[in-house]
């Protein structure tokens, strides 16, 4: 099997935004990793299986309320029971509060404002594939 790969993309909102100026947690940007890497379980496994740890995560730029991330990620190596991913977000359409409440751009080139990598298991006796 190639190494399974997965993307969802989702906006912002204004119950997203945890600090001043409707920044996001980057936390949140972890939590979309989460889904990110349950569906690449599912796609390896047929089965969610469960997020062991992050060995690394980097916060890149700055996620506002209005945004909209794109979150990717793959499966680099597959053990018996672990597997290795690496994930991205990228900001692809930021708000134009400067040109009305509901104007929007979306952006010439993505915008990467996390970058992480982490290990999930699947445990054997839950492996279907």
């Amino acid at each position: 099997m190639s190494n399974p790969k997965s993307m969802i993309r989702v906006r912002m909102c204004s119950g997203d935004a945890h600090y001043g100026g409707n920044l996001v947690d980057g936390a949140h940007m972890l939590a979309l990793f989460g889904d990110v890497a349950t569906e690449l379980l599912i796609i390896q496994d047929g089965d969610e299986g469960l997020f062991c740890a992050y060995d690394n995560v980097e916060f890149l730029a700055p996620v506002y309320a209005g945004d909209f991330i794109e979150a990717v990620g793959e499966i680099v190596k597959v053990g018996n029971t672990s597997r290795k991913m690496v994930f991205e977000a990228r900001k692809v359409i930021a708000p134009r509060p400067d040109v009305s409440p509901s104007a929007a751009d979306v952006l010439p080139e993505p915008v990467v404002v996390c970058r992480a990598s982490g290990t999930c298991v699947t445990p054997k006796g839950c492996q279907r594939k």
